[in-house]
C-alpha cells in the first residue's frame, strides 16, 4: 500500500514538474514565433513601404535591438523581483508588440512597436530557460530546459503554417475596411498580430505557476521553497537541494557581478559568452528571417519559397526531439560536437552549391534541412542547457543575462547584415562566412565546457572552485580566488 501511495506521489509530482515546465517554455513559444513570423512579412512589408536593403534590415533587427535591451535590463529585475514576475512582464510586452504591430498606422509605429516585442522576447529568452534550469531536479534538468528550445522550435513552424495559411487567403472577400486591410490588403498585419493570442495564453498560464525556489531561497524564503521542492521531488530531495544550497552559500561571501568577476569565475564566464554568440554567427536566423529570399534566389517562387519554410520548421522540431531524448543520457558535449561538426559542413556545401550554379532541384533545401537539423539537436537546446547550469547561484540571473546578451548581439549582427551579404557578396560567400563563424565551436567544446549531465547545479559550482584550486597549485600562490 505504502508503495503504491509512493507511486501516486511521484506520478503528481512528476505531472507538477512538466506542467510548470512546460508554462515557461511557452516563453520559447513566443520567442520562436516572433523570430520566424518576420520571414514571412519582409517581403510584404518592403512593398507595402517601399523599402531599401538598409530598412529592410531595420525591420527585422529592430527587435533585436529591443532583445538587447530587454535582456540587459531582465538579469538585475529576475535578481530583485524573482523569475516569475519578470516572465508575466514579457507576456505584457508580447502581447502590447502583437496588438500595436497589427494596428499599427505607419512604419515608424510598426518600428516602435516591434521594438517592444523585441523587449519581450529578451526578457524571456533569459529568465525561461533560468526559470526552467533552476525548477527541475538535475536528473531531468537537460530534458525540462529542452523544453524551452523545443517550444522555441514549435513556435516557428507555427508561424510559417500561419503565414503560409494567412497568404493563401489573401485573396479572399471579406467584410468591414478593417478586416480586409488585415486580411487581405496588407496580410502582414494578421501574420503578426496573430501573436497576441499565445502571449495571453502565455499571461494567463504564469499566474498559476510558483516562483523559482532556488530564487526564493536566495531571498531567504526557506519554508516557501521547500514547500515548492517537496511538490516537485519529495521530502528527502527536497531536504538534500536545501543543503547543497546552504553548502554554496556558506562558501560565497559576496553577490553581485564582482563575484563573477573573480578569478575562479572566468572560464564559465566565457563559456557563457562565446557559446551563445556562436549558436548565432553560424546563421541560424538568417535562415529563419531570411529563408523566402535565400529560397527565392535558389529559384523558388514565394508561395513555394514559404513552404519551403514549413518544411525547415519541421525539421527543426523533429530534431529537437533528438535532444530532448538524449540530453541526460549522452552529454551535453558529444551533442555539441556531432551537431556543431554537421552544420559546418551544411554550410560549406550549400556555398559550394550557390557557388558552382546548382540552384535547380532540391539541393540547396536539402542542404538547409541538413543544417537546420544539426542546429536542433546541438547548438539550439545544448546552449540554453549549458549556460544555464554552469553559473553560481548568487549571480546566476545577472550572468545569464551576459550569456543571453551575447547571442542576442550575435542575433543583431545577423539580422542587420544577411540582406547586405546577400546582395552584395551573393548567396555562396554568405554561407561560407557562416561556416567559418560555426567552427571556432568545436574549439570552445574540447577546451573549455566540461560534462555537467547529472550534476546538480551546487555540484557543478563546487566543480568550478576544485579546477581553479588545481590550476592554482600550479600556479603562483597570490592569485585572488
Amino acid at each position: 500500500m505504502t508503495s503504491e501511495i509512493q507511486q501516486a506521489d511521484t506520478k503528481k509530482s512528476g505531472a507538477f514538474l512538466y506542467l510548470v515546465c512546460l508554462v515557461a517554455a511557452l516563453g520559447g513559444f513566443l520567442f520562436g514565433f516572433d523570430t520566424a513570423v518576420i520571414s514571412g512579412t519582409v517581403n510584404l512589408v518592403r512593398h507595402d513601404f517601399n523599402l531599401n536593403a538598409v530598412t529592410e534590415g531595420w525591420f527585422v533587427s529592430c527587435a533585436l535591438l529591443g532583445c538587447i535591451v530587454g535582456v540587459a535590463a531582465s538579469g538585475a529585475l529576475s535578481d530583485k523581483y524573482g523569475r516569475k514576475i519578470v516572465l508575466i512582464l514579457s507576456a505584457v510586452l508580447f502581447l502590447a508588440s502583437a496588438l500595436g504591430c497589427m494596428w499599427s498606422g505607419s512604419f515608424t509605429a510598426l518600428i516602435v512597436f516591434r521594438l517592444i516585442g523585441g523587449l519581450g522576447i529578451g526578457v524571456a529568452s533569459m529568465v525561461s530557460p533560468l526559470y526552467i534550469s533552476e525548477f527541475a531536479p538535475s536528473r531531468y534538468r537537460g530534458m525540462m530546459v529542452s523544453l524551452y528550445q523545443l517550444a522555441l522550435t514549435v513556435g516557428i513552424v507555427v508561424a510559417y503554417f500561419a503565414n503560409a495559411y494567412l497568404l493563401s487567403n489573401a485573396g479572399g472577400n471579406f467584410s468591414g475596411a478593417g478586416l480586409k486591410l488585415i486580411l487581405s490588403d496588407q496580410v502582414w498585419r494578421a501574420m503578426l498580430g496573430l501573436g497576441a493570442l499565445p502571449a495571453a495564453i502565455f499571461l494567463l498560464s504564469l499566474l498559476a505557476v510558483p516562483e523559482s525556489p532556488r530564487w526564493l531561497l536566495l531571498k531567504k524564503r526557506v519554508s516557501e521553497a521547500k514547500a515548492i521542492l517537496i511538490r516537485i521531488d519529495g521530502i528527502k530531495a527536497a531536504e538534500n537541494e536545501m543543503a547543497a544550497f546552504q553548502a554554496g552559500q556558506d562558501r560565497q561571501d559576496e553577490q553581485g557581478f564582482k563575484e563573477l568577476l573573480r578569478p575562479v569565475y572566468r572560464r564559465p564566464l566565457l563559456i557563457g559568452l562565446l557559446l551563445p554568440l556562436f549558436s548565432q554567427l553560424c546563421g541560424i536566423n538568417a535562415v529563419i528571417y531570411y529563408g523566402p529570399k535565400i529560397l527565392e534566389q535558389a529559384g523558388f517562387a514565394l508561395n513555394n519559397a514559404l513552404g519551403g519554410q514549413v518544411t525547415i520548421g519541421l525539421v527543426n522540431v523533429v530534431f529537437t526531439f533528438v535532444a530532448i531524448f538524449t540530453i541526460d543520457r549522452w552529454g551535453r558535449k558529444p551533442l555539441l560536437f556531432a551537431g556543431v561538426g554537421g552544420a559546418v559542413a551544411a554550410l560549406i556545401l550549400i556555398g559550394i552549391l550557390f557557388f558552382a550554379g546548382v540552384t535547380s532541384g532540391p539541393w540547396i533545401l536539402a542542404g538547409i534541412l541538413i543544417f537546420i537539423a544539426c542546429f536542433a539537436f546541438s547548438f539550439g537546446p545544448v546552449c540554453w542547457v549549458v549556460v544555464g547550469e554552469i553559473f553560481p547561484g548568487a549571480v546566476r540571473g545577472k550572468a545569464m543575462s551576459l550569456a543571453t546578451l551575447s547571442l542576442w548581439i550575435g542575433n543583431f549582427l545577423v539580422g542587420q547584415l544577411t540582406p547586405a551579404f546577400l546582395e552584395g557578396l551573393g548567396a555562396a560567400w554568405t554561407f561560407w562566412i557562416f561556416a567559418g563563424c560555426c567552427a571556432p565551436a568545436l574549439l570552445l567544446t574540447h577546451k573549455l565546457i566540461p560534462e555537467t549531465k547529472g550534476k546538480s547545479l551546487e555540484s557543478i559550482e563546487t566543480y568550478w572552485a576544485e579546477s581553479f584550486d588545481r590550476a592554482s597549485s600550479k600556479a603562483p600562490v597570490n592569485q585572488e580566488r
